[in-house]
């Protein structure tokens, strides 16, 4: 469902949805009933998956001062297992 928008010269602009490609130049108010136009917006769309969203934010903010570092970081410990099944998998 996509949302389009439309126009009364008496009551405003107010937002219909309907399927992709069945939207008319005219539409009635669902106020007074009079006929409104439909506008011309720029599509709405999703943000999407707020870490992908932040991963874009970041890399426009790093564009122009990127961040400075002095030491790669701080190896973490290996993962230890606490699954017994585990013990008997082949080491490397």
């Amino acid at each position: 469902m996509v949302t389009y928008s439309y126009r009364c010269r008496q009551c405003g602009d107010f937002d219909v949805r309907m399927p992709m490609g069945e939207a008319t130049g005219a539409w009635a108010c669902p106020w007074c009933g009079t006929s409104a136009v439909r506008r011309f917006t720029a599509p709405q769309v999703r943000r999407g998956d707020v870490a992908v969203r932040r991963a874009y934010e970041y890399a426009e903010r790093s564009a122009d001062e990127p961040e400075v570092v002095s030491a790669p970081p701080p190896a973490r410990p290996p993962r230890v297992s606490r699954d017994p099944r585990h013990a008997r998998l082949p080491r490397p």
